[in-house]
């Protein structure tokens, strides 16, 4: 085998789309810190049991594992960087108040998330801890909006949801175990007629509400036709009425939600609203996310929590590339003299490459200019 074929869905990122990349992620992090979100940096590798939230099936089959040499221990390569920041919140940041923080690193995950998409996502996102309310999932929302717009995406489709719809009724009519995966899984595709085998036997009106969410979507009208068709459960009304609240205040700030009430998609750990924003030419969502209320609960201190995240890498792909900075070129000579003159033009901000060898190719070294001696001091000039 080929020591330098990589594995499906693992890609390099050569000079121009490394830069395109880079750009985003700068512009995006500066974007976020404007909102007041401090950046946290969790580690690549750690024990598994830290990296999967509620003994959550589909994120353990995502994570790659391997034993720790040192401890003996299973480590596992992070799938999603959420529950390394709820541990940070939890345990390392403490704080009693509400808490901003942003993070952008590598994730891998076992298999591919959808059409096309990598196994080595460049993973950026923003969690909001500490706050139960509506505001903090409209300045959600928001943000997520502004970082796409950075991506050139001004024209965002977003799909809401309630996962808390769901919950209610598989509470209410006792499911547990494969049965309740099954019927969650069914209305995740908007399979009606497994669906409807799956809730045979069910409360009739219990049965009715399961069936009735994948067809539960299109604008505002939607909630009304839920609370008319869903059962009357406390569940179900504060979550409808969450939706409510979130729409209006999303509606203030420019932007029209449609509602999916089968939108259940959007993670393995989420509690309540859930989103996702899809953009024409892009197959799979550009950014997702929503409410995780017990995301920190297996640290000892479930906080109530917010966020989204999205994979630079895949966002980057459609923006022009960004051009490389010009460089000024110096021979390679030993003189103390064209050494300050160096450090001076890289201080201001310049990019200097020594010459090396016979051959230079001053296109691929981006030079537009050199260092040369005039008149006994070394001075920039075109080339």
């Amino acid at each position: 085998m080929r020591n330098w074929i990589l594995p499906e869905n693992i890609a390099d990122l050569l000079p121009p789309e490394a830069r395109r990349v880079e750009t985003l992620r700068r512009a995006a992090l500066d974007l976020i810190a404007g909102f007041g979100y401090e950046l946290v940096m969790p580690p690549l590798i750690e024990y598994a049991d830290s990296l999967l939230t509620r003994q959550d099936a589909a994120l353990d089959l995502k994570t790659f594992k391997l034993t720790d040499q040192l401890s003996g221990r299973q480590l596992g390569l992070r799938a999603d960087i959420t529950p390394q920041v709820a541990r940070i919140d939890a345990h390392l940041l403490n704080r009693q108040g509400v808490a901003r923080l942003c993070y952008a690193g590598a994730v891998v995950h076992t298999l591919p998330d959808g059409i096309m998409a990598a196994r080595e996502p460049l993973q950026l996102g923003a969690e909001i801890y500490g706050y139960p309310g509506v505001a903090a999932d409209v300045e959600i929302v928001e943000l997520m909006h502004e970082c796409l717009k950075l991506a050139d995406i001004a024209h965002v489709h977003l799909d809401v949801g309630h996962i808390g719809l769901f919950l209610a009724l598989a509470d209410a009519a006792g499911l547990d175990g494969e049965r309740r995966e099954a019927i969650f899984r069914a209305i995740q595709q908007k399979d009606v007629p497994t669906l409807s085998t799956l809730v045979a036997g069910l409360p009739e009106s219990l049965a009715q509400g399961l069936v009735a969410l994948p067809s539960l979507y299109g604008d505002g009208a939607v909630l009304d036709a839920a609370a008319a068709r869903l059962p009357a459960l406390d569940g179900v009304n504060a979550a409808l009425a969450e939706l409510r609240a979130l729409a209006e205040a999303l509606a203030a700030r420019g932007i029209v939600p449609a509602f999916d009430l089968a939108e259940l998609r959007s993670g393995y750990y989420h509690t309540g609203l859930v989103f996702a924003a899809y953009a024409e030419g892009w197959a799979n969502a550009v950014a997702r996310g929503g409410r995780y209320d017990h995301v920190g609960e297996q640290f000892g201190r479930p906080r109530p929590a917010t966020g989204f995240s999205l994979d630079l890498k895949e966002l980057a792909w459609k923006l022009p590339v960004a051009p490389a900075r010009r460089a000024i070129l110096a021979p390679d000579v030993l003189d103390a003299a064209l050494a300050d003159e160096v450090r001076r033009l890289r201080a201001q901000g310049e990019t200097v490459v020594i010459k090396l060898g016979e051959v230079i190719d001053v296109e691929e070294l981006h030079a537009d200019r050199e260092l040369a001696l005039r008149d006994g001091a070394w001075r920039v000039v075109a080339l």
